[in-house]
């Protein structure tokens, strides 16, 4: 959702109890919503559970699921753990970006897509690896 209003997610933090154990699953049903979560709609969240901003903010710059940045609507990840590394994931880190024009940690301008790379996803036999979304592809090539 690239655009968003700050009564679209009041229903959302009225699902939730006031303090901060509520931070974190409302934080994920937020950004669910309208995609990240910017300064804005963070301290909207902090004023309406009654906690400090700088709670929220910790915790939303501590997850790294939790973003501040609009992202994609797809996140493509490659992996850059020693198996991936050793069988090619520089050459395919460099083709995506060529493809996507778009740096590491980037989203693309249609905003269809976010590039990464991670450190190892735990599936070296298929080295090397991307990952689309929660899809994992083994063995590819650029």
């Amino acid at each position: 959702m690239e655009k968003y209003h700050l009564r679209d997610i009041l229903p959302i933090i009225g699902e939730y109890e006031k303090g901060p154990g509520s931070l974190i699953p409302l934080l994920h049903e937020v950004q669910k919503k309208i995609g990240y979560l910017p300064k804005e709609v963070q301290e909207f969240i902090a004023e309406e559970l009654g906690v400090p901003y700088s709670q929220v903010y910790s915790v939303v710059t501590f997850y790294s699921f939790f973003t501040m940045e609009p992202r994609g609507q797809h996140t493509i990840s490659v992996c850059t753990g020693t198996a991936c590394h050793v069988k090619g994931a520089e050459d395919l880190t460099k083709s995506l970006k060529d493809k996507l024009d778009v740096e590491e940690g980037g989203t693309s301008d249609d905003r269809k897509f976010t590039f990464n790379t991670k450190r190892c996803v735990g599936a070296c036999s298929k080295a090397p690896i991307v990952m689309v979304d929660d899809d994992v592809y083994g063995k590819v090539k650029p």
